[in-house]
């Protein structure tokens, strides 16, 4: 049995040993180098560059910028990426408009980087600046846009008056931060370039046929002519989604040269493109005495840029997660003078469920609950937004094991009660959900006659576990060892794979693995007839058939999952301890308890749920983008002074996975891991915090000058 079953990554050995090749890394002869230039105005126009200083210097190539890039026939009005959103996409180097501080407005091309990067600093550029806005807590009540229908959140009932007649009621604002991916591996494209325009492209991508249609479009080439590749990657969350502008610049720069071109983003340039947007939230709650809800208020303000409307669905979990019948919900984006802010780490339900799982801690408080009890009193048995059943929902046994596991029951209810030396004591939990999707994948599998199997498909492998789990899927289909079993991924020229992203890479990935191997099982079968065997390579050697292929393209059963709300949920429990004279706040202890449908590899599993947490520290303490309004820009651009947690920060982390068997979510049964190991943790640090010093801070992250 192969699933299910702790596998290490078949891809480990070559990580460790530092064989597995990152974009970065890929070369080629008289490979040249780019290095961006970025403008220092928020917003204006570039009246002149000087570039004179950069050229004259010996191994120079090239110096492009919006004056004598090449004309493209790029028309984004009709070429959407598969992230992209409503407006006019962003096009480098297209005119002298500058839209936000740090938009790349020049590309410096050289035989060395170090070269690259010394004439980029001898570029002067002239502006005509003209007045930004930045400021989201400014722009909330000027500048809003109404979302377009099908984006507009679900209300139902009468919440205000609702809430006007409760015997309980919490009514708070609620606030969270910038936030920037910082993935290890910065943003990188390695352009090979050969006769005829030909290229092949390394890219840090989610996508590589996503990368490979962008280019496609915006370039004019067939795509034949394009090959994108991405067979490692260290990490994205989510920045990979969508093509990053040193993509478009690495190609301008090698179909203008006609040779080989990388760029790669300094730790500073990776601040200038999207991030988690930043939310103002009002959160109103009314309920009985005895805290059975009967209003929910929860609206939200985001950030947006001025040329596209990023959304996100921060407000419709709201309506799902807990059974109210009069539930008012409202999300407007307010443009400011950054760029367009970028799908991070379960989007939207890590923001808009913190706020609410911190209110519904307030109320607790008010009805004299046991946050978990308040939680299970108003359960929702079904999806009241959308009208239907759920495919499976475990929720209640994601409370119960993970309040046995953390010790819950021996909890004192009166904040600033426990006490250790020096140090305050509180616990706190809270409750997460995230989306069950399935998307279109297709998948190939080829058995050769010496016994091994090869599986393919053009997803790839952010950190996930990708390779490991899909030759799992691949093994017990057709009942072969995993060491026969190899997967190949991030290659736009396989069969093709949505974006891995949402959580839906292993259900819909691995149900076309499952299903090619299954079809490839059945034909062996046929075949087993007419010839003894005691192996498939014995099988195939002896009917001559040197190897046998198969390819399908997967898709949702919409008929029968339409019918139903597919979703994951989680419980997080967690123990905060609080120096009083520092205010400094230490994660002692953390119980995260998750209802995934089926699991696929623990090992891998657990390994996507700690991290997940680490980032819910981090959400909850440490990570914040700081912007300079009066600049437009943002100050703290490295990983000096943007604090994500260290070793120091980490402790206790247990993870439980509750068995939730699924049959109507996809063929695996899978919900996926990703995202909704992140949910409710920032939300359960703050009410831990608050239970420990009686203080409630709601604007993240909680630093100790708050508590102070």
């Amino acid at each position: 049995m192969q699933i299910g079953s702790s596998v290490d990554r078949v891809d480990g050995p070559l990580k460790v040993t530092g064989a597995a090749k990152y974009v970065g890394e890929f070369s080629a002869p008289e490979l040249a180098y780019g290095c961006i230039v970025n403008s220092t105005i928020a917003k204006g126009k570039i009246r002149r560059i000087d570039d004179r200083a950069a050229r004259a210097l010996e191994g120079v190539l090239l110096v492009l910028t919006h004056e004598n890039r090449p004309s493209l026939p790029w028309n984004p009005l009709k070429y959407r990426d598969d992230d992209a959103r409503f407006g006019v996409p962003f096009r480098v180097l297209y005119n002298s408009h500058v839209k936000y501080s740090g938009q790349p407005i020049a590309l410096v091309v050289a035989t060395s980087l170090e070269l690259a990067q010394h004439a980029a600093s001898l570029i002067r550029v002239e502006y005509a600046s003209e007045p930004h806005h930045t400021d989201l807590r400014a722009a909330r009540d000027k500048s809003h846009r109404p979302l377009i229908q099908q984006e507009k959140p679900s209300s139902r009932g009468d919440a205000a008056r609702a809430l006007a007649a409760a015997a309980l009621r919490t009514d708070q604002e609620y606030s969270s931060p910038v936030e920037h991916h910082n993935p290890m591996e910065p943003h990188a494209s390695t352009v090979l370039w050969s006769a005829d325009d030909d290229l092949t492209i390394f890219d840090k991508t989610q996508g590589p046929s996503n990368s490979q249609r962008y280019v496609c479009s915006v370039f004019g080439l067939p795509p034949e002519k394009v090959r994108v590749l991405a067979p490692f990657i260290g990490g994205a969350f989510g920045s990979g989604l969508r093509p990053q502008h040193q993509l478009p610049l690495a190609v301008m720069a090698a179909l203008t040269l006609k040779r080989s071109v990388r760029v790669v983003l300094s730790r500073e340039q990776m601040f200038s493109f999207g991030h988690r947007p930043e939310t103002l939230q009002r959160v109103a709650l009314g309920a009985k005495s005895n805290g059975t809800l009967t209003a929910i208020i929860h609206d939200v303000v985001a950030e947006t840029s001025t040329f596209e409307d990023y959304t996100e669905n921060v407000v419709g979990f709201t309506g799902q997660l807990y059974q109210c019948d009069d539930v008012e919900l409202g999300y407007r984006v307010a443009s400011i003078d950054t760029f367009t802010p970028l799908d991070m780490r379960a989007p939207g339900a890590v923001l808009g469920l913190y706020a609410l799982e911190s209110a519904l801690d307030e109320l607790s408080y008010l009805a004299k609950l046991d946050p978990m009890e308040l939680r299970l009193r108003n359960y929702a048995e079904r999806d009241q937004v959308h009208d239907k059943p759920y495919s499976s929902k475990a929720l209640r046994a994601c409370y119960a094991q993970g309040a046995e596991r953390f010790g819950w029951s021996r909890r004192s209810p009166e904040p600033r009660s426990i006490e250790r030396g020096h140090e305050l004591v509180g616990w706190g939990m809270a409750g997460g959900m995230w989306e069950a999707k399935q998307q279109k994948a297709s998948a190939k599998a080829v058995l050769s006659d010496d016994g091994k199997l090869v599986v393919s498909s053009a997803t790839t492998d952010i950190g996930t576990g990708t390779y490991t789990i899909m030759c799992q899927i691949a093994a017990e289909a057709l009942d072969m060892p995993i060491e026969d079993v190899s997967f190949e991924l991030g290659d736009s020229s396989l069969p093709k794979a949505p974006l891995q992203g949402g959580s839906w890479t292993a259900s819909s990935v691995g149900s076309a693995v499952q299903q090619v191997c299954r079809a490839l099982k059945a034909e062996l079968d046929v075949l087993a007839k007419g010839y003894p065997h005691g192996s498939y390579r014995e099988l195939l050697q002896a009917a001559g058939v040197p190897s046998i292929t198969r390819e399908v393209d997967a898709k949702p059963d919409d008929k029968e999952q339409s019918k139903y709300t597919s979703a994951a949920h989680s419980a997080v429990f967690v123990e905060v301890r609080v120096d009083e004279q520092l205010g400094s706040v230490r994660v002692t202890r953390v119980v995260s308890a998750i209802a995934g449908g089926r699991i696929l590899n623990p090992k891998t599993a657990r390994s996507q749920i700690v991290g997940s947490v680490v980032w819910g520290i981090g959400m909850a303490l440490h990570e914040e983008t700081l912007m300079d309004q009066p600049l437009g820009r943002f100050m703290n651009h490295s990983l000096a002074e943007y604090h994500i947690p260290v070793q120091a920060d980490v402790h206790d982390i247990e993870v439980i996975f509750v068995e939730e068997p699924d049959t109507v979510v996809n063929p695996l049964g899978v919900k996926g891991l990703g995202e909704i190991g992140i949910v409710g943790v920032a939300a359960a640090i703050a009410n831990a915090i608050y239970h420990a010093t009686g203080k409630r801070v709601r604007d993240l992250p909680i630093t100790l000058d708050k508590l102070l």
